[in-house]
């Protein structure tokens, strides 16, 4: 396997999502007990149920990580910033938020810069990573230039593709474009549409160094399975 990749350090890689709106205490139980099982990096949920999954996770090192503005991004700097410090104090170890795409369309650009340095400035204060969501299927390729550049200046630590609930997820392109402008000053996150091995690994090819999806277990599985037919 390439780079030596091994279901755990594959799962390392891994945010496992759940961030369905209709989601019982016994399913975020299972779900933390699962991923605690398989020592994926981390869980990434809604803010709301932040503090039950840390308690679910308290016996692992599997992270919480806690969506800001989810899905659409279109709540006042002043409210994400509440909802960040308030997952924060709850115990989020990570926090991914969806830039305001409507002020980048408007090209407001003060306020994008505003709005990344706000929350980006909480979250290191606080020792939390910072992922600042694009979602790369509404933007055209100055846009997401342009954020690049602001993320330079800023410096979060991650860029991320997508939400996995726009008309669009990761693609290769745009991983490789992302990772092209931010270098090694940014890592960057693909998320959306990545359900198997195979489209995992081009991800990881292309410059992701972590991978959203809901579908952790069925790759890491596929992972397996590849290396006990290699061997």
């Amino acid at each position: 396997m390439k780079n030596n990749l091994t279901p755990q350090k594959l799962a390392k890689m891994i945010d496992q999502t759940l961030l369905k709106a209709y989601v019982s205490d016994e399913d975020f139980q299972a779900f933390c007990k699962e991923s605690a099982a398989y020592d994926f990096k981390m869980v990434a949920i809604n803010s709301a149920p932040v503090k039950k999954c840390r308690e679910f996770l308290k016996d692992s090192d599997v992270h919480v990580g806690a969506a800001i503005s989810f899905p659409l991004g279109q709540t006042t700097i002043e409210t994400k910033v509440f909802e960040t410090e308030t997952a924060i104090r709850e115990g989020a170890d990570e926090i991914d938020y969806v830039v305001n795409l409507v002020e980048l369309k408007n090209r407001n650009l003060d306020y994008i810069r505003r709005e990344m340095e706000s929350i980006v400035k909480i979250c290191r204060k606080a020792g939390v990573l910072s992922k600042v969501i694009f979602e790369n299927c509404y933007l055209t390729q100055e846009e997401k230039e342009i954020l690049c550049k602001i993320a330079l200046e800023v410096k979060p630590d991650f860029i991320k593709t997508s939400t996995g609930f726009g008309t669009g997820g990761a693609t290769a392109e745009d991983v490789r474009l992302m990772k092209s402008l931010v270098g090694d000053e940014i890592k960057v996150k693909a998320a959306g549409g990545i359900r198997d091995l195979d489209t995992a690994l081009t991800m990881i090819e292309a410059g992701a160094e972590r991978i959203g999806t809901s579908a952790g277990v069925k790759i890491v599985e596929e992972l397996r399975e590849r290396l006990a037919a290699e061997n």
